[in-house]
């Protein structure tokens, strides 16, 4: 379902609530909405986790748990004006998403519109825009499709075109290469 998404947001965020659990070895993380969009904090946070936490997903490399406190990335969801504020230096022209620092900066824009490249499956952008962010903050760099017709990387910036590749919202075994 569309929802109306603002272009600028008051900037500042509700961070979701997380169910207590061991971090200890684990890569932490924060979910956060900016205040004034229509998704609920709790919501995205569930959609966040579900994906991160997925075989077929960073969890299968990488042990992360979602905190309500400090938290080693934190993962928000913006309007298009507050990801640019975010995001900079990177323009994002207020379309894009993009990781800085440790902040992992998901624009409310495609979540609720995606991206041509994966037609009318929001579901499946939505977890290729977290895992594709997420890859960044854990060290992956951008990936290039391997060959026409192949499964894309989850680090080939899909949002932009898929470049022969078909669309895929996971980490591929090429994402792994070399790290």
């Amino acid at each position: 379902m569309s929802r109306s998404i603002p272009e600028r947001g008051p900037g500042r965020f509700k961070v979701a609530a997380a169910p207590p659990g061991l971090t200890e070895e684990a890569t932490t993380y924060r979910v956060e909405v900016e205040k004034g969009l229509p998704y609920s904090a709790k919501e995205v946070a569930r959609f966040i986790e579900t994906t991160l936490a997925d075989d077929r997903g960073w969890a299968a490399e990488h042990e992360l748990a979602r905190v309500d406190g400090h938290a080693d990335l934190r993962i928000v969801l913006a309007t298009p004006e507050t990801v640019d504020q975010l995001c900079a230096p990177l323009d994002t022209d207020g379309r894009l998403s993009c990781r800085n620092g440790s902040d992992v900066v998901l624009n409310a824009w495609r979540w609720n519109f995606g991206a041509d490249s994966f037609g009318n499956d929001l579901v499946a952008y939505r977890r290729y825009l977290v895992n594709h962010e997420t890859g960044h903050a854990l060290g992956y760099p951008h990936a290039e499709c391997p060959g026409e017709g192949a499964t894309a990387p989850v680090m080939l910036q899909q949002t932009k075109g898929l470049d022969g590749c078909t669309a895929n919202p996971w980490p591929a075994p090429v994402d792994l290469v070399g790290h």
